[in-house]
């Protein structure tokens, strides 16, 4: 009878085994591939744009600690002579709620000449984001700036949609909620990894090109 029992228990300990033994292997291969690529900013090579990655702003138009601190870290980028040109991805798909707007005022405010801002309003997640930046802006050599936890999911799918992709971390403080966002953060690692390796789907809105070389003012009004 007790064989028998182990016999039965066996299966199930696979079945809940296997998926988590999955779940932190991808995990850990994500963030090990990405890993050579993640520089500080004095180290990080020039590039042909700087991408920042979006995240929260309040309805006044300010930017939350987290992506002022990610616009920060991009504007020393460009004083350190890495890229002039900028591309701000993030969600703006309600009128009410507008991420890239939010980041290009406040690098104008900032003397950032408004051609070389490029704004992609339909970043919805990091791999929209990045496969936006390859068929739409046509981004070759980018500089991905994001906080640490983020940053290796950007940079190794970048990489994995065939960029010269680059990555360095923006975090200038303690943030709140950061336990939870690195625990969600190994699921979505896993989600991407799906995603470029397997899945490969459309993002939510696609259209005509818009080279980073061209003149961010025509990515003013929308999509």
């Amino acid at each position: 009878m007790k064989h028998l029992f182990k016999f039965k228990l066996m299966p199930m300990l696979l079945v809940i085994i296997a998926p988590i033994c999955w779940i932190v292997g991808v995990d850990a291969y994500v963030k090990s591939k990405a890993s050579p690529y993640i520089y500080q900013a004095q180290d990080a090579p020039t590039a042909d744009v700087i991408v920042v990655l979006g995240a929260r702003v309040y309805p006044n138009g300010s930017v939350s600690a987290i992506l002022g601190d990610r616009l920060q870290a991009a504007l020393e980028l460009k004083d350190a002579g890495k890229s002039d040109r900028f591309l701000v991805s993030g969600d703006h798909g309600q009128i009410d709620y507008d991420e890239v707007n939010a980041m290009r005022s406040f690098l104008e405010e900032r003397d950032v000449q408004p051609q070389n801002i490029f704004m992609d309003h339909a970043g919805f997640s990091t791999y929209e984001s990045m496969y936006r930046a390859r068929d739409i802006f046509q981004a070759h050599k980018v500089l991905i700036v994001t906080q640490q936890y983020h940053l290796m999911r950007a940079v190794y799918t970048a990489r994995q949609m065939g960029m010269d992709a680059y990555g360095v971390a923006s975090d200038k403080q303690e943030y709140p909620n950061m336990t939870r966002n690195r625990l969600r953060e190994v699921l979505a690692r896993n989600k991407d990894f799906a995603y470029v390796n397997l899945l490969q789907p459309k993002p939510t809105y696609l259209g005509n090109p818009i080279p980073i070389t061209s003149d961010g003012r025509l990515t003013a009004n929308g999509l």
